[in-house]
């Protein structure tokens, strides 16, 4: 079940980041997903780090910390997924 989870915060965090960073993201959804996952992993150790721990209820400290880190990784996986994407077209 924790898998399952992971794959759905990824999957909203991912989305929400490309929502908010303007213009067209060119990445695919299942990479978009894996961003996610990513920016939620690092945004847990970035809470964590501040002393923001698990409470009870919604931890929007928490959420925050995820969204944020989702945007920058989103951001820059999706530069590198069009750069390697528009070499490998011009090859």
């Amino acid at each position: 079940m924790g898998w399952l989870w992971a794959i759905i915060v990824g999957f909203v965090l991912g989305l929400l980041a490309k929502a908010i960073i303007p213009g067209k993201q060119h990445s695919p959804l299942w990479l978009t997903t894996i961003f996610g996952m990513l920016g939620a992993v690092i945004g847990n150790a970035m809470a964590r780090g501040f002393g923001i721990e698990e409470t009870p209820g919604i931890d929007w400290g928490r959420h925050i910390f995820q969204l944020a880190a989702a945007i920058v990784i989103v951001l820059f996986g999706d530069m590198a997924y069009t750069s390697l994407r528009n070499r490998k077209q011009k090859a």
